[in-house]
């Protein structure tokens, strides 16, 4: 077995944003059948709107995510678009990309994060320290989700 090389880092131009979308028109518009218009969004118009991260196995890219603010008090960020290619599910590298989030959003001031969970990704979160805060369940883009929340 060969070591893979893992490089994850916030998105500064315009072909690694272009390769995070094709990350999550793989995974949210082919592979969940979400409609490519409610996929994208404003926080998509540039890699300014937003945080964006791009995260690399070997250099090729992998898996994707972004955050932006969502509220001042107490500050917080809200996690969304956290997608991995099915190759590289269970290899670890959604669990390296929402922590090199969460501690980049940390070093920028944020005190807790919240996301919106797919149910079936809910344990995974979970792992990761996220409570569930939404009383129940909710569809967004059809999708059964969750509102979770961390303190950083």
């Amino acid at each position: 077995m060969t070591l893979q090389q893992i490089a994850i880092h916030p998105v500064a131009n315009q072909e690694d944003l272009e390769a995070c979308f094709a990350i999550r028109l793989r995974v949210f518009v082919e592979e969940q059948q979400v409609p490519a218009d409610e996929e994208m969004d404003e926080f998509d118009a540039s890699w300014t709107a937003c945080r964006h991260f791009l995260a690399l196995v070997d250099g090729q890219p992998a898996a994707t995510g972004r955050y932006r603010a969502y509220r001042e008090s107490p500050p917080t960020v809200k996690l969304q678009r956290i997608a991995v290619l099915p190759e590289h599910r269970g290899t670890g590298i959604g669990r390296k990309l929402v922590l090199a989030m969460e501690e980049d959003a940390a070093s920028r001031g944020a005190a807790s994060s919240l996301l919106d969970a797919q149910c079936h990704a809910e344990p995974f979160y979970r792992k990761l320290g996220y409570d569930t805060v939404s009383p129940e369940s909710f569809l967004d883009a059809g999708i059964p989700h969750v509102r979770m929340e961390k303190k950083l």
